[in-house]
C-alpha cells in the first residue's frame, strides 16, 4: 500500500517526506472514533503509515466537548427505541454500547479517564405522570430484555433523595451508569496514538477527496497529497460525505462554579433523555434541551442561543438546584450525528474508502467499538 504525491503547493521537501510520502491510512476527524480506528489499524497492521488529519485545533464534534456520560439509554429511551426498532435490535444496541465502554476502559484503564460507576437516574417532571407510569408498567419487561447484557437488573426504582423539585418523586435508576472526564479520556487516547507512531495533523480541513484506480487524492485549502485508503470518522459532520440518514444535531451545555456543600452524585435524564445533568466534583454540569427548538440545533455550527441556554438555567434553578445559589461558570456546544435509526453507519463505500458515523449522541458508549468495526472493513 502506497501513496503517489500529486499537487505540493508550500510545503518543503522534509515536510512531504515525513508527513505526506507513502500514506497508507487517511482518517480524517481525531475523535473518539477517529483514534480507536488508528489504534486499531496499527495493531492490524504493524508497519503502515497511519495519517490523522483534524481540521480542529482540538478534536472538533463532540469528543471533547460531551457531558461525560458512559450511559446505555434510559428506560424512556429504551421504550422509544423499541417503538421503531425489534427487540432484538434494542438488545443489540444496548449490548454494543456496554461492550464499546468495556473496551474503552481496556484501552485505557479507568484511572486515565477517572471513571466513576455512581448509577445513573432518570427523573419525570410532574406533567409527565403518563411517561413515568409507562415506564414502570414496562419495567419488569425491559429488565428481562436488557437481562443477557447486564447479567442483573438493569433498571429500579428509587426514591428522591437529592432534594429535586418539580418531579414526580421516584426515580428509575440503572447502577451500571458512570461518569467520566471527557478531557482525561481523550488526552490519554491521544497519548496512545501518538506512541503508536501514528501521525495527528492538527488546523488541516479536508475540502474534497477523488479516488482512482491507484489510490486517493485528498485536497486541502493548502496542499493535496495521495493515501491508499481513506477512513471518514466525522459523526455529525459526514452530511457533506455520505448521501445517507445523518442530521447533525447540537449540543449546548453549562457548567456552574464550584458549589459549597453539594450533595449530588451520579448522571441524571430528564424528559427521555433531552435533558441530563451530572456532577463533576463539587459544581453542576447541565445540558440538552434541543427538542425545545429542533429546527434551530439542525446545525454543524457550533454556538449558543438565548433560548435554551435561558430554558437550561429555569430548570437548574426550579429544579435541580431550587433552594442552592449557584454561579454559571462556562457554556458551550458540541455537534452529534443523529438519524432515524439508532445503528452507527459503519460501511465501506469503495475498495478503499469507508465511513463510521452517526453514533446518536452515544459517542463515549460505541466510539471506540465503532472504531475498531471501521478499522476492521478498511
Amino acid at each position: 500500500m502506497s501513496g503517489v504525491f500529486l499537487f505540493l503547493m508550500d510545503l518543503s521537501y522534509w515536510e512531504y517526506n515525513t508527513w505526506f510520502h507513502n500514506v497508507d491510512f487517511t482518517i480524517i476527524g481525531s475523535g473518539i472514533v477517529g483514534l480507536s480506528c488508528a489504534l486499531a489499524l496499527r495493531k492490524k497492521y504493524p508497519e503502515a503509515k497511519i495519517l490523522l488529519l483534524e481540521k480542529g485545533i482540538l478534536p472538533q464534534g463532540a469528543s471533547t466537548k460531551n457531558a461525560g456520560f458512559a450511559c446505555f439509554g434510559s428506560i424512556s429511551e429504551i421504550l422509544e427505541d423499541l417503538e421503531h426498532h425489534s427487540a432484538e435490535e434494542v438488545l443489540q444496541l444496548v449490548q454494543k454500547r456496554w461492550d464499546g465502554i468495556e473496551l474503552l476502559r481496556s484501552t485505557l484503564g479507568d484511572k486515565a479517564m477517572d471513571y466513576q460507576r455512581r448509577g445513573g437516574h432518570e427523573l419525570f417532571f410532574e406533567q409527565d405522570r403518563k411517561l413515568f407510569e409507562n415506564c414502570m408498567e414496562h419495567l419488569d419487561e425491559v429488565n428481562a430484555l436488557l437481562k443477557p447484557v447486564f447479567g442483573e437488573t438493569a433498571f429500579r426504582t428509587q426514591a428522591n433523595n437529592f432534594g429535586f423539585k418539580k418531579i414526580i418523586d421516584t426515580y428509575i435508576t440503572n447502577p451500571f451508569e458512570a461518569q467520566i472526564n471527557t478531557g482525561s479520556m481523550m488526552e490519554a487516547l491521544l497519548s496512545k496514538v501518538s506512541a503508536a507512531g501514528i501521525q495527528i495533523l492538527n488546523g488541516i480541513e479536508v475540502k474534497s477527496y477523488l479516488e482512482d484506480n491507484a489510490g486517493i487524492t485528498i485536497r486541502t485549502p493548502h496542499f493535496d497529497f495521495r493515501s491508499d485508503k481513506l477512513l471518514v470518522a466525522t459523526n455529525g459532520f459526514a452530511a457533506k460525505w455520505l448521501s445517507e440518514d445523518i442530521v447533525p444535531a447540537r449540543a449546548q451545555v453549562l457548567i456552574t462554579k464550584p458549589i459549597k456543600g453539594l450533595k449530588i452524585e451520579g448522571t441524571f435524564h430528564l424528559d427521555k433523555g433531552y435533558y441530563y445533568f451530572r456532577n463533576v466534583q463539587d459544581r453542576i454540569l447541565f445540558g440538552g434541551a434541543r427538542n425545545i427548538d429542533f429546527k434551530s440545533e439542525e446545525t454543524d455550527s457550533f454556538g449558543l442561543t438565548s433560548k435554551i441556554q435561558n430554558k437550561l438555567e429555569e430548570v437548574l434553578r426550579n429544579t435541580i438546584l431550587p433552594n442552592t445559589p449557584f454561579e454559571i461558570d462556562q457554556r458551550w456546544s458540541g455537534i452529534m450525528g443523529m438519524g432515524s435509526q439508532k445503528r452507527p453507519i459503519v460501511r465501506s463505500i469503495s475498495d478503499r474508502t469507508a465511513f463510521g458515523v452517526r453514533l446518536g449522541g452515544m459517542g463515549i458508549a460505541i466510539g471506540s467499538h465503532v472504531g475498531k468495526e471501521l478499522a476492521n472493513i478498511a
